[in-house]
């Protein structure tokens, strides 16, 4: 499982994409979980990562979730029209 931190704003998004990008090569298994649970401090960078995660995960034939998807992001995700392809799944689910 992937963990995202506890901001992820326009000054962090390049860096925290680099690492999950990394952790990403690391992971095996059909199913990629990102946990945005510890995320507290965001702006429409944090859908940009997730998004960019989710590419990532699809072009090498694997499914991705997001755990942990609070109201906050998930109202900025509708708001933006792709909350869809942020599929979540509970805290227990994963």
């Amino acid at each position: 499982m992937l963990v995202l931190p506890a901001e992820l704003t326009h000054a962090q998004a390049l860096t925290c994409l680099d690492m999950l990008c990394q952790s990403l090569k690391g992971l095996a298994g059909d199913t990629v979980v990102v946990d945005a649970e510890p995320l507290k401090r965001f702006d429409s960078s944090a859908l940009a990562v997730l998004l960019e995660c989710r590419r990532d995960c699809l072009y090498s034939g694997r499914v991705f979730r997001v755990r942990g998807l609070g109201q906050r992001l998930r109202e900025l995700a509708e708001l933006y029209g792709i909350a869809e392809l942020l599929e979540s799944e509970t805290p227990a689910a994963a």
